[in-house]
C-alpha cells in the first residue's frame, strides 16, 4: 500500500484522515485524536497532504512541513462540491483527497507565524476600531435623549467635550454625569490601544523591506502595506496580477451564456479588509491627483467618461497588481515619466 495523497478534516480534537494512490483508489480511512496526529504522519513516507484552509491549518501545515511533507491548503467553497453524500467527517476528507490531485485546483499559500501574528494585529485594531464606533454611537445616542446632541466622529466629538460640554453638563443629573465620564474613560481607553497597535504595525513595517518598497506607491501607505505582506506573503499563491485582484473582488462580476458577455459590479470575493483598504488608497490618490504628472493620464481620461466610483475602483486594481509584482518579482516601484 503506497499513499500518494492524503486528505484531512480539521476539527478541534478528532480528525479525519482520508488516503489514495496513485490511482486515486483509496487505501485509507483513519481517525486520529489531535495528541496522535504528528506521531502518526512522522511514521508515514513523504507524500502530498491537503487541508482545508480554516482555523490552525497554517500551524498543521507549518508541521507536517517539517516532517518532510508536501502541504497543500485549499479554500473550502472548492472542496465543497467534491462532496459526494451527507454532511460528516469522512465524507469532508474523502472530498479534500479528491480536490486535492484536481489540476485546476487553486490553492492557499501557507503563512509563516510572522504573518499570521501581523494579521491578527491587523484583525484586532480593526475590531477595537469597531468597538470604538459603537461607544461613539452610544455616548451620542444617550446625550440625545435628553436634548443634548454631538457632532459625529472620534476628534470632533472629542473637541466637544471639551470646549462645549461643559456648558450644558449643569443640565444633566449626577447620574448621568457619572455615567458619561465612565463611557469616556472607557473611549480614552480603547484609544490608546488603538494607538498602541498602531505603534505595532508600524514597528514591523519599518523593519520588513517588502513594506519599505510598497509603501513607495501612492496609494499604499503603512497598514495596506503591513497587511499586503501579512496575507500573501510573496505572492506566489497567484500567477498574475490579474489573479490576485480577481480574488480581491476588484474585477466585475460575470453572469455570462449563450457566448452572451453580461458584466455586473465587482464581485467583492476574498478579503474585504485588504480590499477596502486599497480602494481608500485609490480615493486618497484621486482627491490629491496631479493632473500634470504622467502617471495620471489615465485617470484623467477615464474619470471624463466614468463615474468616480468606476475609476476608484479602476485605480484600487491596479494598485493590487503593482503590489502584486513588486512582491513577487522583489522589485522596487518606479514612477512613470512623460
Amino acid at each position: 500500500m503506497e499513499i500518494s495523497a492524503i486528505g484531512i478534516d480539521l476539527a478541534k480534537n478528532v480528525f479525519q484522515v482520508h488516503g489514495a494512490d496513485k490511482f486515486g483508489k483509496p487505501v485509507l480511512r483513519r481517525t486520529l485524536s489531535r495528541g496522535k496526529v504528528i506521531g502518526y504522519f512522522s511514521r508515514l513516507k513523504p507524500c502530498l497532504v491537503g487541508m482545508e484552509a480554516c482555523s490552525s491549518s497554517h500551524y498543521w501545515a507549518r508541521e507536517l512541513i517539517a516532517l518532510g511533507h508536501e502541504v497543500k491548503l485549499m479554500p473550502p467553497q472548492y472542496v465543497k462540491p467534491y462532496v459526494k453524500t451527507n454532511k460528516n467527517d469522512a465524507a469532508d476528507a474523502e472530498a479534500i483527497c479528491e480536490a486535492l490531485v484536481r489540476p485546476t485546483m487553486r490553492f492557499v499559500e501557507v503563512k509563516s507565524p510572522d504573518q499570521q501574528v501581523l494579521m491578527l494585529v491587523h484583525r484586532e485594531r480593526e475590531g477595537a476600531i469597531k468597538e470604538r464606533t459603537a461607544l461613539i454611537n452610544r455616548l451620542r445616542a444617550t446625550l440625545a435623549e435628553f436634548g443634548i446632541t454631538i457632532p459625529a466622529g472620534p476628534s470632533r466629538m472629542k473637541r466637544w467635550f471639551s470646549q462645549e460640554y461643559g456648558s450644558v453638563e449643569h443640565n444633566c443629573s449626577e447620574l448621568l454625569r457619572r455615567h458619561v465620564r465612565k463611557m469616556q474613560d472607557r473611549l480614552e481607553s480603547l484609544e490608546q490601544y488603538i494607538a498602541s497597535l498602531d505603534l505595532e504595525i508600524d514597528q514591523c513595517s519599518r523593519e520588513n523591506e517588502a513594506c519599505k518598497r510598497l509603501e513607495s506607491v501612492p496609494g499604499i501607505g503603512r497598514l495596506t502595506a503591513s497587511a499586503l505582506v501579512a496575507s500573501v506573503g510573496q505572492g506566489h499563491a497567484f500567477r498574475s496580477g490579474r489573479q490576485f485582484a480577481a480574488w480581491l473582488g476588484l474585477v466585475p462580476k460575470q453572469y455570462s451564456s449563450g457566448g452572451k458577455q453580461r458584466l455586473q459590479g465587482i464581485s467583492k470575493r476574498g478579503d474585504s479588509y485588504l480590499r477596502r483598504m486599497l480602494i481608500h488608497g485609490a480615493r486618497a490618490v484621486i482627491r490629491h491627483m496631479n493632473p500634470k504628472r504622467a502617471t495620471t493620464d489615465w485617470l484623467v481620461s477615464l474619470s471624463l467618461r466614468a463615474h468616480k466610483n468606476v475609476v476608484i475602483v479602476a485605480l484600487a486594481n491596479k494598485l493590487a497588481r503593482i503590489a502584486w509584482a513588486l512582491l513577487s518579482k522583489g522589485s522596487r516601484y518606479q514612477e512613470m515619466t512623460a
